[in-house]
């Protein structure tokens, strides 16, 4: 008997080969990992891993099943006598958390004053049932009034006022009793208590915005406060639409950074020489090759000899504006050095004296401010600009939209090779690149972030270092401008930058 007739003994009965049945056949694969030793990690899996999962899509299929049919039920339901409990929702929404304690309170008192005779209970429950009902009935009635609310100007720059009003005009047949107005003002609500109104009169009351801080201040929407001086019942009607407050940065004039430079149709000519372009150069000899559309025969002829035109390549400068918003790279951030446990302290302290939370956000304003003025100067000079600056990016629009982008930065970590990446993929042609950081970024992350534009980009870098001299370096092939405060950047610009 060969090997192979001794292998397949086993599975012969009676001198017939014996057939595998359908249930084996049917496993496959599966079969054979069911054969594997008991501790190899396949077997349990490929044995329990699909009854497992059929178990238990089989259960939730069931609840489904189950649950789904009252769920439709509830919902019928609720919309059939949306009229009868929308109204009694609406109300139980007027009481305050002071006017369930007072409810609830009446309520204990009377069962267990009832349930033991307790008189004084009785009186208190009383009292308190008798005051809850009263304030519920001070609370009903409709309101029907005029509101508007506006604030002048809507765009303003940090430190400059801006003020607002709200005009109330009683629209109903009655007069109205003293009802009070909220309207909320960034984080704090201004509340107006107007005096009572006889049918047709109006009452207009002023207001002012803070405005100290750089941000997008929401103003409104203007409620009505309708309810009882204790405050058991509080029943809110809005009347206008939110609006939003623009704090742009503070912004510096600067120069032209394109001062000196050619302009034509295209734009700003560079040193780049080329055969075929609009800004006229000089005249050269013809060289085999040349294009014949660009032979100037007058002076051929003049000269004995062909001659043929040059020009200078033109663009459109473009200049890109990178803003690292991250207060840890900063001198102001927490992430500063050279400072103790105690300068800390001060700090916590002066933050808290100022109520001003940006306070360790201090160089980040300045940056934000930097690169707001270049990208004005740019735009103004009509030229093409993209920002970007944390989540906010902006390319080739007008300077308001900009610095509205500006006004809804929020300071916080930023990875500045996806910002520097994202800014080349906005603006491919860029001319003249702006990374606008602290003192804390490490130069080879500013290296890698302006290697994602050409070698021709122009690069430059501004450091806001309050603690540092202004002044300007070179190296790595950066331009590295330095500055202490707002007011330096015009003449570093001018020195380091503007041809």
């Amino acid at each position: 008997m060969t090997q192979q007739d001794q292998e397949a003994a086993p599975s012969r009965r009676g001198g017939r080969f014996r057939m595998p049945s359908r249930r084996a056949a049917s496993t496959g694969p599966g079969a054979f990992v069911a054969a594997s030793p008991a501790g190899a990690p396949g077997a349990w899996g490929a044995r329990s891993g699909p009854r497992a999962h059929t178990v238990g899509g089989t259960r939730s299929r069931g609840i489904r099943q189950i649950t789904q049919p009252l769920t439709r039920s509830i919902g019928q339901v609720a919309g059939q006598t949306e009229g009868v409990w929308r109204p009694v929702a609406r109300v139980v929404g007027w009481v305050s958390p002071l006017g369930w304690t007072i409810l609830a309170l009446g309520v204990v008192c009377w069962l267990v004053g009832a349930r033991w005779r307790w008189t004084e209970l009785l009186m208190v429950a009383a009292a308190a049932l008798v005051l809850f009902a009263i304030c519920l009935v001070l609370a009903l009635g409709r309101t029907k009034v005029r509101i508007v609310a506006e604030v002048d100007p809507r765009r303003v720059t940090v430190g400059e006022p801006a003020t607002g009003r709200i005009l109330v005009a009683n629209e109903a047949r009655t007069p109205m009793l003293p009802i009070l107005v909220e309207l909320p003002v960034g984080l704090s609500a201004a509340r107006f208590v107007l005096p009572a109104l006889t049918p047709g009169k109006a009452h207009e009351e002023l207001f002012v915005v803070p405005t100290s801080r750089r941000g997008v201040i929401q103003v409104g929407p203007a409620t009505t406060v309708q309810g009882d001086p204790l405050g058991l019942m509080r029943r809110t009607l809005t009347w206008t639409e939110r609006t939003e407050l623009f704090v742009h940065p503070r912004t510096v004039a600067l120069e032209s950074l394109g001062a000196g430079l050619l302009r034509d149709l295209e734009g700003s000519t560079t040193e780049d020489v080329s055969m075929s372009d609009l800004a006229f150069h000089a005249l050269r000899e013809y060289q085999p090759g040349d294009d014949r559309r660009y032979i100037h025969w007058r002076s051929s002829a003049k000269a004995g000899k062909l001659l043929v035109r040059q020009f200078l390549d033109t663009r459109r400068s473009h200049v890109t504006v990178i803003i690292d918003p991250d207060p840890e790279q900063y001198r102001s951030g927490h992430g500063r050095t050279g400072r103790t446990d105690r300068d800390d302290r001060e700090l916590g302290r002066d933050v808290v004296a100022a109520n001003a939370p940006t306070a360790t956000q201090a160089d980040v304003e300045t940056a934000i401010s930097v690169g707001s003025s270049i990208m004005v100067r740019v735009m103004l000079d009509e030229q093409d600009c993209t920002i970007v600056c944390g989540a906010e990016r902006v390319t080739k629009s007008v300077p308001q939209v900009g610095l509205d982008a500006m006004s809804r930065v929020e300071p916080g970590p930023v990875d500045l090779l996806t910002a520097s990446l994202a800014a080349a993929e906005l603006a491919p042609d860029t001319s003249t690149c702006f990374l606008v950081t602290g003192p804390h970024r490490p130069f080879v992350e500013l290296q890698r972030a302006a290697a994602q534009f050409p070698p021709e980009v122009t690069r430059v870098v501004v450091v806001v270092d309050p603690e540092a001299d202004h002044g300007i370096r070179r190296g790595g092939g950066l331009t590295i401008l330095t500055l202490a405060r707002l007011e330096d950047l015009r003449s570093l610009l001018v020195s380091g930058v503007a041809r």
